[in-house]
């Protein structure tokens, strides 16, 4: 026979219900806690003391000065020296050599040194440039009833300029003479070659005296 139980004997029924209670219950105390508050029993007695101490702020009065004594002013004594009467001072003089007729004057020779010899400088910018005689349309002509194109430079098909370097003395005679960029194949050889063997340049001149002035001048190579 199977035991039946009442209705009203069931808990399981209300289990939900108790749950929530218990819930609230311990939400209420966690609440409580976290809002407790404590006060520090220090500060409790500090509240009802005086801790604000003033000290007593005592006047000094000023002291006077005596003020400073007053300088005293003495009058300059004067003493009058009677008009007739002449101050005479023995006034005594020393030499340190006594002069006699026997003193001898030694005589000082002075020699001038000799002239050095200038520099003879080389300039590059003169007040008048050195240049050909009869100007540079005779030293167009020259160079070219002088060049000889080199057979080399015409097989190869070399064509270009030479410059040379040279210097013109002051005689105009042209020195030093060097090529400072060729084209090569004879050619360089022929430019420095017809250089050398040119006739004098009128000298350039600084300052109304002729100098030395360095020169460079191109030399075309060109086949017609």
């Amino acid at each position: 026979m199977e035991l039946k139980k009442s209705e009203k004997a069931d808990l399981t029924k209300k289990s939900s219900f108790y749950f929530s209670i218990g819930l609230l219950i311990t939400m209420g105390i966690t609440l409580t806690a976290f809002e407790w508050k404590q006060y520090d029993e220090t500060l409790m007695d500090l509240g009802g003391k005086n801790v604000n101490v003033f000290e007593d702020v005592m006047e000094v009065p000023p002291t006077e000065q005596p003020p400073p004594p007053q300088p005293v002013v003495q009058q300059p004594q004067i003493v009058e020296v009677p008009d007739e009467e002449e101050i005479e001072e023995e006034i005594q003089v020393k030499f340190d050599a006594e002069a006699s007729e026997e003193t001898k004057v030694e005589e000082i020779v002075i020699q001038a040194e000799e002239p050095k010899e200038e520099v003879d400088e080389v300039f590059t910018i003169v007040e008048e440039p050195a240049g050909p005689k009869g100007g540079y349309s005779v030293w167009n002509k020259y160079l070219g009833d002088k060049i000889k194109y080199p057979a080399q430079a015409r097989r190869m098909g070399v064509e270009g300029k030479v410059f040379v370097e040279f210097v013109v003395g002051k005689d105009g005679s042209i020195t030093e003479a060097k090529v400072i960029k060729g084209i090569g194949a004879g050619c360089d050889e022929e430019a420095l070659r017809v250089v050398q063997a040119a006739p004098a340049w009128t000298p350039g001149k600084q300052r109304g005296k002729p100098v030395r002035q360095k020169m460079v001048l191109p030399i075309t190579f060109k086949l017609g």
